[in-house]
């Protein structure tokens, strides 16, 4: 998706959440900074009742209330700050970004990079092309569950999509970090940074976009 500076939060907020599966939430406005595209973001909760909010966005407050204790905030990319700031203001919870992250408006209390474990029994897999920062987030429970930041977006039920090249830095290292996703994460629930989760048949729908690729573009030479 095009990034955009100085504008981290869209000017529409949601009212409710609606369960992805149990444990993970998710919710959807209309971001006018794309063009009015939808946008997701997401709401993990932990058997202890804690709650860690993944790239979220303007959520009402009674819709906030309603998730539990907000313990933690976890940027998926720079170019997803959103409402987080606002948040760690109002909540004082803090807010963790990968290492080396583009374009923050605000200093993370945490960095993390690939390999590491985050609040939530999340796992950050470094999967650039998009940007360099960028990050997938797997969990393990339920059933293998990814949240794939910008690698792929979904329109209404179809299948996931390659986000344009000219939207991208580097889209051929894109498609190199949905094949490594497939190779090295078991994939069933997908869920998107614009476009509604898939909730079964993960790894076959990531490697359906890489069949049906329509720009195929490749490496620049050496």
């Amino acid at each position: 998706m095009p990034r955009f500076l100085g504008m981290s939060e869209p000017r529409a907020h949601a009212t409710r959440t609606q369960e992805v599966v149990p444990g993970i939430r998710r919710w959807s406005v209309r971001d006018d900074r794309i063009g009015g595209a939808d946008s997701e973001a997401y709401a993990v909760l932990d058997d202890d009742g804690a709650v860690v909010l993944v790239d979220p966005l303007p959520l009402s407050e009674g819709a906030l209330n309603a998730l539990g204790p907000v313990t933690a905030i976890v940027l998926t990319s720079g170019c997803h700050q959103r409402s987080s700031w606002r948040l760690r203001r109002e909540l004082k919870v803090p807010v963790w970004a990968p290492v080396r992250a583009f374009g923050l408006e605000d200093t993370p209390d945490f960095v993390y990079s690939g390999g590491d474990t985050l609040p939530g029994g999340l796992m950050a897999y470094h999967t650039p092309g998009p940007v360099e920062s960028m990050y997938t987030l797997w969990r393990e429970r339920p059933r293998g569950l990814v949240f794939i930041s910008d690698l792929l977006y979904r329109e209404g039920n179809g299948p996931p999509r390659f986000v344009q090249a000219e939207y991208q830095d580097e889209p051929w290292r894109t498609r190199e970090s949905v094949r490594r996703v497939l190779a090295h994460l078991p994939v069933d629930i997908v869920c998107f940074a614009h476009g509604r989760p898939m909730l079964d048949g993960g790894a076959q729908s990531l490697q359906r976009a890489l069949d049906e690729d329509v720009e195929h573009p490749t490496a620049p030479p050496a």
